[in-house]
């Protein structure tokens, strides 16, 4: 929403259609369809609100009716100008409880339907296209993409296509998608160039199968980076926080799902759905290479 120092205020009329976040504390990161029933009273930015698919009782005869403050509304996005192509670890808002839930793609499967991790519910569930939409936010009267959509816009135009060029004996990170290992980062040197837009590079952790010396292999460009800047973490880390697990010689993706005692943690790998406890000396933040730069999600 808009800065609180900002004297915008958004104004809605009876009738209008709009996205209501509700203020409880079980539906956090949800918006639910619902309908402005009137403002509360003249002068003031509140509205009481009816949703069209939340009941105030059981039988669910009579749909629920709440008065908001005007930050709690906002109109429904518009549709996307052009079809969007759904992939791994995209963030997205799917549809499920009758509402629109904050969530990230954590595998694909057939049919056009795709496994998403649901942050308000701790839990995966598989969901077909049409209910999944990309995460927007209204700003001062206007639709803007979130951080996520614009980062994927920008992986997607011709300027992030431009390959980064690495030098013999660079420091770097590389993806593998190798069985079991696919999703995870591991130390490598640059050796030399093999190809367009390819190296080979030797893994700092990683052997060969007789255990004689360090892997080689040829890696395309788009699957390495530089090595990610230390984060200093002074005050630990949070239920949520996107960090880097050292697990088995590489860096892999997930998110804290529990803080523990002693500067542990639990650590939810997405993409595999387990979850694993790590001491903080082998967590960092975790950070996206994007266009030549290391952004924090």
């Amino acid at each position: 929403m808009s800065n609180p120092s900002s004297s915008w205020v958004a104004q809605f009329n009876p009738g209008d259609r709009v996205e209501i976040r509700p203020r409880d504390v079980g539906f956090r990161g949800s918006w639910y369809a619902g309908t402005v029933v009137r403002r509360e009273a003249k002068n003031t930015n509140r509205y009481v609100v009816e949703y069209d698919q939340l009941y105030a009782d059981e039988s669910g005869e009579k749909l629920l009716q709440e008065t908001l403050d005007w930050v709690q509304l906002r109109p429904p996005p518009p549709p996307p100008e052009k079809k969007v192509q759904f992939k791994f670890e995209d963030e997205v808002e799917a549809f499920y409880s009758d509402g629109w839930w904050e969530g990230a793609i954590i595998a694909e499967h057939s049919g056009g339907k795709f496994a998403v991790f649901l942050r308000g519910f701790d839990e995966q569930i598989v969901l077909e296209e049409k209910d999944l939409r990309l995460p927007v936010q209204w700003v001062q009267g206007k639709w803007e993409p979130r951080f996520e959509q614009v980062q994927r816009e920008k992986e997607n135009s011709n300027f992030s296509k431009e390959v980064m060029k690495f030098t013999q004996g660079m420091q770097v990170e590389v993806l593998t998608d190798e069985d079991g290992l696919k999703g995870a980062w591991f130390a490598a040197t640059i050796i030399e160039p093999s190809g367009e837009d390819k190296y080979l590079i030797e893994y700092l952790s990683l052997r060969n199968d007789d255990d004689t010396e360090f892997l080689r292999e040829v890696i395309r460009a788009c699957n390495i980076r530089p090595c990610p800047p230390e984060i200093i973490v002074v005050d630990g880390f949070k239920v949520w926080d996107a960090v880097d697990a050292y697990y088995n010689e590489g860096w892999w993706v997930g998110v804290i799902a529990k803080v523990l005692i002693n500067s542990n943690y639990e650590v939810n790998f997405i993409e595999y759905d387990e979850k694993t406890t790590f001491n903080q000396a082998d967590l960092r933040p975790h950070q996206d290479w994007l266009n030549g730069k290391w952004v924090v999600p």
